[in-house]
């Protein structure tokens, strides 16, 4: 089954880490991802930049109305994601207490219900 793992960010937790927690944090990504590549559970990962750089899009009376940036008032935000493929909920609820920064930020987990396989 198809689980993706959506790292909730935190920024005032992060920023209040000492900067070698910080980089040490960071220097645990890549090995972790090769354990989970070399396992075959790892689909792919991707690093979303901060809110402040997104665009919103909202169709309204079928014209497209664009705006710069979410405004939901948040202090957490969608900074990243894993999509893994593993035997059990229980195997992924794993997986994301192995992420390098599970002890900083949340990282939610929902089963993939539908994949267009591209």
């Amino acid at each position: 089954m198809k689980y993706m793992i959506m790292i909730t960010m935190n920024p005032t937790a992060w920023d209040a880490l000492p900067e070698e927690e910080r980089n040490e944090v960071v220097a645990r990504i890549d090995p972790f991802m090769k354990k989970l590549t070399e396992s075959g559970e790892l689909l792919g990962t991707q690093a979303l930049a901060e809110p402040k750089d997104s665009t919103v899009v909202r169709v309204r009376d079928g014209v497209p109305v664009v705006t710069d940036g979410p405004f939901a008032e948040s202090k957490e935000y969608l900074a990243g994601f894993y999509l893994v493929e593993c035997d059990s909920k229980e195997r992924a609820i794993e997986i994301a207490g192995q992420i390098p920064d599970a002890h900083i930020n949340a990282m939610e987990i929902r089963p993939v219900v539908f994949s267009s396989g591209v």
